[in-house]
């Protein structure tokens, strides 16, 4: 997935912001990575991500989102918890999750 800016509607809408630390190595995670974009974007209620990593491993992903439900349908979706389970296990030395309602959005474009 290639770091891009998603392009949203206007506000109000939720963001999830889940940042991480890589444990070394892969171990299947880039092609998890890859699938769970993929199914995202097929989500009831998605409306885009922006996601970075950096050497060191720490890296942030904000997904967007038209609603609560719609987060919470993604949260229970059968193949998310695969891959939630193998994050706590395999992939994340540490992450912390958190959810946001974005009331004002504007900055420069291009």
């Amino acid at each position: 997935m290639t770091a891009s800016f998603a392009k949203l509607p206007d506000p109000p809408y939720y963001s999830v912001i889940f940042s991480s630390l890589r444990t070394a190595g892969d171990s299947g995670y880039a092609q998890m990575a890859d699938r769970m974009g993929e199914l995202a974007a097929d989500q009831a209620g998605f409306l885009g991500v922006e996601t970075v990593r950096g050497a060191d491993g720490f890296g942030i992903t904000v997904s967007y989102w038209t609603s609560l439900e719609a987060i919470a349908a993604w949260r229970s979706h059968a193949e998310h918890r695969i891959a939630q389970e193998k994050g706590k296990t395999l992939w994340y030395e540490h992450y912390e999750l958190r959810v946001a309602r974005v009331e004002r959005a504007y900055g420069k474009r291009t």
